[in-house]
Parts: structure tokens; C-alpha cells; sequence
């Protein structure tokens, strides 16, 4: 991606073409920033080994629930709490890798404390969240049916999920507490950074290992290096989006769809198409914003359009090895890409077609 985005540059640079300097260097910055805050919330879990961990059908359903509910407020810090007590000798197992990538990614499609609903928000102007709410909701159970019907087929009798208490609750409640009343006060800040400063907050106050200083000088100076895989595909990302945008400025006309109509069949095409290419590394933030331009002098009914952008989001980064979930699986946890790819395939294909399905009911067949 890095040397696609750089030759793109080159090219348009060397026509005369204006380049955005500061989205080639800076684009995907905030979203590394929010990646290292929500880190430190790992501080406040500490895995008891001599804990009994829960086994059989009711520990795959409560370790999905547990994962999509907190995974939609503390975001990505709720893979590293679980994915922290749940490993042994470093890893996870199959069952696990799944239930952890999937359930926390079907977040995406309802969650407004999730990246991507700030995203579809932009690249689709005039989508209404609240509309998109319910099917996104409804995709999440549907997807926890199946990730449940799946690790329950192949990995039930090794399956060990994460004891999910009522005092799990109380990090996640009181953050989505605080950055709800912080919005309100401060409703300029964006979701990003207002996640970002009080995760740090809530870290130090909610850590249980002492000393503090040691512990933190500990967690930087040695678990942050984790964070290496993901700084290197958001900045190679922010540079093949620029590489991108230039071609498409210098080549306004290369892909033109305006004969086409965003129907049933362009959402299915270009859903399925973006899906395709975020498994194999090309984040949703990019394809997002190749496709957005491209769709919208089609005026498209934006909610819709909205509903596919999480749509994609929430398939592509569950089931990718190079997305920032399937890369914190890899870098923290030890799974294959391969591993990953044979684990989720058939799951991204079935998750594609029931959104397309669920699109036509909601937006098309009852609108």
C-alpha cells in the first residue's frame, strides 16, 4: 500500500498536480492516537490464573454478548481485557480468535462510539444514524448467532470464555457515562479525541496494579511495542488514500457510474467489492473514500448508503488479518494470517449477503 500510495503521488506530482501534504503525512494520526489510549485500559484488568475460567455453550454466548456491548464503548481495549485472560502460553484458540475478531467488529454496525459511524457520517451526507441503528443491531445478533453456532460446532469442548461479573461493567458504564456528559459540554471535540483523553483517565484511575509509576513505565516500555503493526498500516494506509485521491483529481473521469442507480444490485457490487479488498488489507477508511465521490452525484438514498459503509467496516476489520483487529490478533496473540483467513472466510461471505438482504427490507422494499 505504502509504494502504491508513494508512485501515485509521484505520478500526479510530477503533472502539476496539487498535493495535500498534511493528509499524506497526518490522515490516519488521530486514529493511532486513540489505538495507543485505549491500550492502557488493559491496566485495569489483571488475568487470576487460578481462576476457573467458564466452559460450554452459556461461555460462547456470554463472551460474544460481552464482547459486542463493551467492545461498542471501550472499543478495541476490550479485545486486549479479554483477549489478556483468555490466552494461554501467549495464544488463543480458533473458537476464541473468533468470537474476540467477529463480535467486537459487529460493534461497527451500531455503535455510535465506533470509528466508523463518524465515518459514514462524513462520506455520506445526510445519512440519519438512528435509522441505520436498527438493522445494525440487528446484523450484530445475527452475526453472534452465527459465530455462536460456529464455535459451537468445532471448538465447544475447548472453548473457555471470559467470566463475564457485574464489575466488569463499571470501566465501560463509567466511561461511556463521562464521554457522554463531556460531549455535552464540549460538543466541538470530537469522539475521538474526548475517547482518547478519558481512556487515559480512566486507566490511571481504574488500574489495580501497584506501584502506578512502575506499572506504567512497565506497559510503555515494553507492551506498547505491540502497537508497531498497526502504526505501520495506518500510516501506509494515509499515504496510498492520498496516492489515491491525487490519480482521481488528476483523472476526475476514469470511473464514471453515472448511468448506474445505488439499487439493491450497486450496494451488493460495491459492498462485496470493498469487503473484498479490506480483507486483504486495504482499510474501509480508504475504500470509503474512493467510493463516497464516485456514488454520490448518483444521489443516493444516503442512509442506505451509510448502512454500507458499516456494512463493510464491520465485515472487512472482523474478518481480516490485516486490519487493526486481525493485526492485534497476529501481533499480541500470535495467529496466523492464514489462520485468520481460513477461520472467517465463510463467515464474511454469509454477513455480506444477509446485509444485502436486510438493505433491500429496510431501505428499498419498507421505505
Amino acid at each position: 500500500m505504502f509504494c502504491l500510495g508513494v508512485l501515485g503521488i509521484g505520478y500526479a506530482y510530477t503533472q502539476q498536480q496539487s498535493i495535500d501534504w498534511l493528509n499524506v503525512f497526518a490522515r490516519n494520526v488521530p486514529l493511532m492516537s486513540m489505538f495507543v489510549a485505549i491500550s492502557f485500559l488493559s491496566l485495569t484488568n489483571i488475568p487470576d490464573t487460578e481462576e476457573q475460567l467458564p466452559r460450554g455453550d452459556r461461555a460462547i454466548a456470554l463472551t460474544s454478548l460481552g464482547t459486542n456491548v463493551l467492545g461498542a464503548i471501550i472499543n478495541l481495549s476490550v479485545v486486549f481485557v479479554f483477549g489478556d485472560r483468555l490466552k494461554r502460553n501467549g495464544t488463543l484458540s480458533d473458537g476464541q480468535l473468533k468470537v474476540l475478531a467477529r463480535c467486537f467488529s459487529l460493534a461497527a454496525w451500531w455503535s455510535p462510539f465506533f470509528i466508523a459511524t463518524g465515518v459514514a457520517i462524513i462520506y455520506a451526507p445526510g445519512m440519519d444514524w438512528k435509522s441505520t441503528m436498527l438493522p445494525g443491531v440487528i446484523m450484530a445478533i445475527l452475526g453472534m448467532i452465527f459465530t455462536f453456532f460456529d464455535v459451537r460446532s468445532a471448538d465447544k469442548d475447548t472453548f473457555y470464555g471470559y467470566p463475564i461479573k457485574l464489575e466488569s461493567l463499571v470501566i465501560p458504564v463509567c466511561l461511556a457515562i463521562s464521554v457522554l456528559l463531556v460531549h455535552q459540554l464540549l460538543p466541538t471535540v470530537s469522539m475521538v479525541v474526548l475517547i482518547s483523553v478519558l481512556s487515559l483517565i480512566g486507566a490511571f484511575v481504574f488500574m489495580k496494579q501497584r506501584p502506578r509509576r512502575a506499572t506504567l513505565k512497565e506497559f510503555i516500555d515494553n507492551k506498547l511495542l505491540t502497537a508497531g503493526t498497526q502504526f505501520a498500516l495506518f500510516l501506509a494506509a494515509g499515504v496510498f488514500s492520498s496516492g489515491i485521491s491525487a490519480l482521481l483529481a488528476l483523472w476526475p473521469n476514469l470511473i464514471d457510474l453515472k448511468e448506474y442507480v445505488f439499487d439493491t444490485s450497486l450496494f451488493a457490487m460495491c459492498s462485496g467489492a470493498m469487503i473484498f479488498v479490506g480483507i486483504l488489507g486495504v482499510h474501509p477508511v480508504i475504500s470509503i473514500a474512493i467510493i463516497s465521490p464516485l456514488l454520490l452525484p448518483l444521489e443516493p438514498n444516503s442512509t442506505s448508503l451509510g448502512f454500507m459503509f458499516l456494512t463493510t467496516w464491520a465485515i472487512a476489520t472482523g474478518s481480516s488479518p490485516l486490519s487493526g483487529t486481525g493485526l492485534v490478533m497476529s501481533g499480541r496473540y500470535a495467529a496466523s494470517s492464514r489462520q485468520i483467513l481460513r477461520n472467517n472466510w465463510h463467515y464474511a461471505i454469509i454477513m455480506w449477503l444477509l446485509a444485502c438482504g436486510l438493505n433491500e427490507l429496510m431501505f428499498h422494499t419498507l421505505k
